[in-house]
């Protein structure tokens, strides 16, 4: 509906056929544009995601640190969690029971965004052999650490904008009450005799 709008309106404003032509290329533009917009359901999952990682982690060190198998550890942790972290943490517990290599099952959580360093971090362990609770407390700290970060950026990021309204509203005002009165006041001594 937006990008037919648009194009819509591009006809209007220009007009006969070099109108049209703008039109179909608007709404061509717009379409594109807004297909590449992530869907705002999708955004906020993947921010869940990011948000419960860091306790997703906790939980599984604290079951593998009391005996738990990786796989107990999952499921005890997709329990608590739920969400769209724990139906990804069920489907690789899933695999996992299945037989599948882990490497496997932990890389098909690497092609989204916030789980990429957990399927590195869970495949690098199954290979290497390395201990994945310590490998998990150092996942749990960084994700904590950039979530820090970008809630801090995300503060920053307000202030600044906040700003431009402001300066919007005081600019004018300060010419028309600080700096026109002033070279009134200078016009009229140059000016006048």
């Amino acid at each position: 509906m937006l990008s037919a709008t648009i194009g819509l309106m591009a006809f209007f404003v220009v007009g006969g056929v070099p109108g049209a032509v703008v039109g179909v290329i608007g709404f061509a533009v717009a379409l594109m544009v807004l297909k590449r917009r992530e869907p705002p359901w999708s955004r906020r999952e993947r921010d869940r995601v990011a948000a419960d990682l860091p306790l997703a982690a906790d939980l599984m060190v604290a079951c593998l640190r009391a005996g738990q198998p990786i796989t107990g550890a999952i499921d005890v942790t997709v329990e608590a969690v739920g969400g769209p972290l724990g139906d990804r943490l069920a489907w690789v517990s899933g695999q996992l029971r299945l037989g599948a290599a882990p490497e496997s099952a932990w890389q098909a959580l690497a092609a989204e965004g916030p789980l990429a360093p957990l399927a590195r971090t869970m495949s690098r362990a199954a290979l290497s052999g390395a201990p994945v609770a310590d490998v998990l407390t150092r996942l749990s700290d960084d994700a904590r650490h950039a979530a820090r970060a970008a809630s801090s950026a995300a503060a920053r990021r307000v202030g600044v904008q906040a700003v431009a309204p402001l300066g919007l509203c005081f600019l004018p005002a300060f010419v028309f009450l600080g700096i026109v009165p002033v070279v009134a006041g200078l016009a009229g001594d140059v000016l006048l005799p």
